[in-house]
């Protein structure tokens, strides 16, 4: 296979970046289609970390290059800190290109974002008040300022006045606050631009004919199926599409490029932020996985909200994404635990259902049916091979096998890039 996509397949969080930092090794070129510095993904090799929120996670293992897509929202600042800390820290980022397409969160996209969530009150979502969803609306609403705008200092100009207005009219009017001033803004990003501007070029062009030429292309989504702007648990979800086709949308070429699709989960589940969450663990079960696992977020530092592993949640991110195959991690939290559950299904109003009902009403209403396992006492962190895995940790994972429908790849047994089991070659899939 010469294309391979990973996709998160629960409400993010799930390792993506551990996987794509892994297949990276084998491909030619990392492709980061959607999503902003929202999204944090960490990245463990060689005894070192990095946390990345916009460059591309396989930028450290890709042989030729990474490459942010047109469904990037960017923040130059951000990004330009990010390149900054890799190069001090010895890493070669002089194959990324970026999207002319790619849009630019504003500074008032950002203020946008928090005037929004302070005036929901109750009703808030939970963002991370970056700007990510106003910047999608600004692109949505025809008004958005891309990476080839900010490259042409007049078309630059027209565009920052012209959304000025817009902005400052919403602020002071609406939300009783400051006017932003034309001059505070201008100099500092048209100069972001000029730092970045021999990064960019048509990223569409390049991915299509780096394929074409036989390449190995790893495309990387960010944020979770569950997250997904149609398909995720409306309306709290991101502001992109994170299934499959979003990726493809995302970076410029044909869904029939995607020839396979890696859903990553852990062996439980987690998120972030408001929203239902069916098997959530609000007890010391959920505390205890949160301690051990280091359940925080990457750019937030919230706690996430932890839960069992859930099978309907899964199906349906399977479905929607075009979901191949399955990457598991962090399998090993559950040593010591004396057992582990699975949700099967969903019981609602005294009838079992196996989808993922759209109403929010229906969700809150819906209790999961659990299996129950044994769990091991083994530490499994230095486990290589299937064979070193306690038998009731396989018993485990072909379970899962058999309630998603979906056959494993490979494993996780700790953070670290080597500390990865696998089962099948996702590129000879």
């Amino acid at each position: 296979m010469t294309v391979v996509a990973v996709v998160g397949s629960q409400w993010g969080d799930e390792g993506k970046g551990k996987i794509t930092d892994y297949l990276s090794k084998i491909a030619d070129y990392a492709v980061r289609s959607n999503g902003g510095n929202n999204a944090g993904h960490t990245i463990d090799f060689g005894g070192r970390t990095f946390k990345m929120r916009l460059v591309p996670s396989g930028i450290f293992a890709a042989n030729k290059g990474s490459v942010i897509g047109n469904g990037v929202v960017i923040n130059p600042e951000v990004l330009l800190g990010e390149l900054q800390h890799l190069q001090e820290s010895g890493i070669d980022i002089s194959g990324l290109k970026i999207s002319n397409r790619a849009h630019i969160i504003m500074p008032y996209d950002i203020l946008q974002d928090v005037y929004q969530e302070e005036a929901k009150g109750a009703n808030r979502v939970g963002t991370t008040k970056n700007g990510i969803g106003p910047t999608y609306m600004d692109k949505a609403s025809r008004i958005g300022i891309r990476m080839c705008d900010l490259l042409e200092k007049d078309t630059f100009e027209a565009k920052l006045r012209f959304n000025l207005e817009l902005k400052n009219q919403l602020f002071t009017q609406v939300y009783h606050k400051p006017a932003l001033k034309f001059e505070d803004i201008f100099d500092t990003y048209y100069a972001y631009g000029q730092k970045l501007k021999d990064c960019v070029t048509d990223t569409s062009v390049l991915v299509s004919n780096v394929i074409d030429a036989g390449d190995r292309v790893l495309f990387e989504g960010a944020q979770g199926v569950m997250l997904d702007l149609d398909e995720g648990t409306y309306p709290f979800v991101t502001s992109s599409n994170t299934i499959s086709g979003g990726i493809a949308s995302g970076i410029g070429v044909g869904a029939n490029r995607i020839q396979t699709v890696i859903g990553v989960v852990k062996s439980y589940t987690t998120r972030v932020g408001a929203g239902p969450f069916p098997t959530e663990l609000t007890d010391e079960t959920g505390n205890r996985i949160r301690e051990i696992a280091h359940e925080y977020g990457t750019v937030t530092g919230r706690p996430r909200r932890v839960g069992w592993f859930d099978a309907v949640a899964f199906r349906h991110a399977k479905r929607v994404a075009g979901i191949t195959h399955l990457s598991l991690n962090i399998l090993d939290v559950f040593s010591g635990f004396k057992t582990v559950k699975i949700c099967t299904a969903y019981e609602l109003d005294g009838q079992k259902i196996d989808y993922y009902p759209a109403s929010l009403k229906e969700l809150t209403r819906c209790q999961p049916v659990y299996e129950e396992l044994p769990a091991w006492d083994e530490d499994i962190t230095a486990a290589k091979r299937w064979e070193d895995l306690p038998a009731n940790a396989q018993a485990f994972l072909r379970r899962i096998e058999t309630v998603t429908g979906t056959k494993l790849v490979t494993i996780s047994v700790g953070p670290d890039r080597e500390q990865t089991i696998v089962l099948q070659d996702p590129w000879r899939l």
